[in-house]
């Protein structure tokens, strides 16, 4: 008998029913193998794009769509509000030599250009882009981020990205995750794709095409005068014809030639007003619809609108523009994170990429923290950067008082040995050879101040006794003196320079 069965005679073993493997917690257990979907029994995951569903196409049917004038103009708008905004990079928690390679690096990269490319997941729901690595000394770095068409990629079940290569049939090729990045708007589990913002123009640009070619239509056929004309009953058939003929090129010339017995009759199509307008509300409200599916408002596209109601509506766009600079922020910083990995280490902190809006100054905030400075309030250096978008090394910031009492120390510390060490070479010499030689130097200047009735006087004595002033020996120690001072403060500086 074992754990696993038992054996019932020499030849036959029967083993124990095992008891069902618990999932590791890591594992998923509602996959789409798992599933009743139907989309999940294929080798890969189809868009669940409605509208391509419905029309049995990939995601180039959106691309058609830029040819009308308003989606593409819109497409340019949404675009250049992202471009607009300012961006760079933020070091966060990376050391600065990583924040110097990386901002090097993009400095050589056509941000422009990629930002653009990126632009286009919000319109098709997903923007694939494959680095281009090349090595640069000791280091590899992307020498290009190339946006390549959607349609050339799928998903598998999975949620992996596969290129439909030639050769690789049905499920496509894997992608290499160092080798591409995708850009996708609001893609999820179910739905890996992202959503496409040019889904929703899809209808409104078909029935906005063909509202204006019944509009055309109706336009000629009720926009020019009706000719009639008038003949006689006994006119044979080519008579008619003849008419009509002439009717025709009046229509075109405004000269025609008719029998004396026929006549013509210009008659306005009078009532046919409102037929046209509703053509033209029909045209109005696809317009309506695309410019409220890309930016997020109608009010520059109605006919009736004002300035004051469009600057209100440019407004709204604002979180769309957001939304697109996060997805260009995301996408960026997931290639920067790559770079940091094989270059740096995964444990080593990225410097951060981002898009902001350079706004005024809040007058009402910058009102109050000047009060509050002038009250004696002082405010963190962290809190100037965080409010006023302050870059390091805008602002000097004050060292802190244990730093200021170190570094005082450490500047008098050399002039106090200094002194020390030349009161300790004065001490040693003998206070009765000094007394001495100084009695002997000033001892004639005393007498001729004492001897001195003013001024005058005074400097004729020291006159007089100057040649037989001797203060030769005094000189000396002094000189000696000097001289020990002179070669010590040299020693001192030579000291300093060595630090």
């Amino acid at each position: 008998m074992s754990s696993k069965g038992l054996w019932v005679s020499p030849t036959e073993f029967v083993r124990f029913s095992e008891p069902p493997r618990e999932r590791a917690l890591t594992e998923h257990i509602a996959t789409r193998g798992r599933s009743f979907d139907t989309q999940a029994l294929g080798m890969y995951l189809p868009n669940p794009d409605p509208i391509l569903k419905a029309q049995g196409k990939d995601i180039t049917v959106y691309r058609d769509l830029r040819s009308a004038a308003l989606v593409g103009g819109t497409i340019r708008r949404r675009k250049a509000s992202v471009l607009a905004l300012e961006r760079g990079l933020k070091r966060e928690q990376a050391p600065a030599r990583v924040e110097r390679f990386v901002r090097d690096w993009l400095a050589d990269l056509d941000l422009d250009r990629i930002i653009r490319e990126l632009l286009n997941a919000p319109l098709f729901g997903y923007q694939p882009v494959e680095i281009m690595w090349q090595a640069l000394g000791m280091h590899l770095v992307p020498e290009d981020l190339l946006g390549k068409p959607a349609e050339w990629f799928l998903y598998d079940q999975d949620n992996q990205l596969r290129f439909r290569a030639r050769d690789a049939g049905l499920q496509g090729e894997l992608c290499d995750p160092q080798r591409f990045v995708v850009a996708r708007q609001d893609a999820s589990y179910d739905n890996p794709y992202g959503f496409a913002d040019l889904s929703m123009c899809f209808w409104p640009v078909v029935f906005m095409k063909g509202g204006l070619k019944f509009w055309v239509q109706f336009t000629e056929k009720y926009g020019s005068p009706w000719l009639i004309g008038k003949h006689p009953r006994s006119a044979s058939t080519k008579e008619t014809d003849d008419l009509l003929d002439s009717l025709d090129a009046m229509v075109q010339d405004a000269v025609a030639v008719i029998p004396d017995d026929a006549s013509v009759e210009i008659k306005e199509a009078a009532g046919k007003g409102g037929s046209a307008e509703v053509y033209r509300e029909l045209l109005v409200y696809c317009r309506s619809e695309i410019a409220v599916a890309l930016l997020g408002q109608n009010q520059t596209t109605e006919a009736n609108t004002n300035r004051a109601s469009a600057t209100a509506g440019l407004e709204v766009t604002e979180d769309i523009r957001d939304g697109d600079a996060g997805i260009v922020a995301a996408t960026l910083n997931s290639v920067i994170r790559r770079v940091v990995d094989l270059n740096f280490g995964e444990q080593v902190a990225a410097p951060v990429y981002e898009l902001w809006e350079q706004e005024e100054i809040d007058k009402t905030l910058a009102e109050r923290d000047k009060s509050l400075t002038d009250a004696g309030v002082k405010f963190t250096p962290v809190y100037w950067k965080r409010i006023y978008n302050l870059q390091d090394g805008d602002i000097v910031e004050e060292q802190a008082p244990a730093a200021v009492a170190a570094e005082f120390a450490e500047s008098t510390v050399r002039p106090v040995l200094d002194q020390v060490a030349l009161d300790q070479a004065v001490a040693g010499l003998q206070a009765e050879q000094l007394q001495e030689q100084a009695e002997q130097a000033l001892l004639p200047v005393i007498e001729a101040l004492q001897q001195g009735r003013d001024e005058t006087e005074v400097l004729g004595l020291l006159a007089e006794t100057s040649p037989d002033l001797d203060a030769r020996a005094l000189q000396a120690t002094l000189t000696r003196l000097m001289f020990f001072a002179d070669t010590w403060g040299r020693l001192s500086a030579a000291a300093d320079l060595e630090d």
